[in-house]
């Protein structure tokens, strides 16, 4: 018979387990296989956060470079909130900037869906690679009411 560890039966529990063990220094008591895959699980999530704010930013440029008569404030406020949040996850965490280009590369494939999804524009009308610069992507102004 199996027995359930309490990484299993309740993960949020076997977390305060493992931070106490290492505050006290209690070393040969922690989960070390678990530990290892639950930081390597955080490393992957920050790549696929940086992603998806691509995604969206990315499919947001979209709609307001190919639909302009649909341009909108909420549009708008979507590009800059993006932008921010991304340039804030850049910022506390610099070693993803030499994955920015092929998040890019990922995200303008979210982009794409997200135009299929959200609008009557076919995304095999699009360009298939990302045309925006990273200067259109970050730092060009867009104006709604433009």
């Amino acid at each position: 018979m199996r027995t359930t560890t309490l990484y299993e039966q309740d993960f949020y529990a076997w977390t305060q387990r493992q931070a106490e063990l290492l505050r006290a220094r209690r070393l040969e008591e922690l989960d070390i296989d678990n530990l290892i895959e639950e930081i390597e699980s955080l490393g992957r999530q920050e790549r696929q956060e940086l992603r998806n704010r691509l995604g969206v930013l990315l499919g947001h440029l979209l709609k307001w470079r190919y639909q302009p008569e649909a341009r909108s404030k909420s549009w708008f406020y979507t590009i800059q909130e993006q932008r921010q949040e991304i340039q804030r996850h850049l910022k506390e965490n610099p070693s993803l900037k030499p994955y920015l280009s092929e998040a890019i590369a990922i995200g303008y494939e979210k982009g794409l869906n997200l135009v299929g999804k959200e609008t009557p524009l076919d995304p095999k009308q699009l360009p298939q690679t990302c045309p925006f610069s990273e200067a259109e992507i970050f730092e060009e102004p867009v104006d709604w009411q433009a």
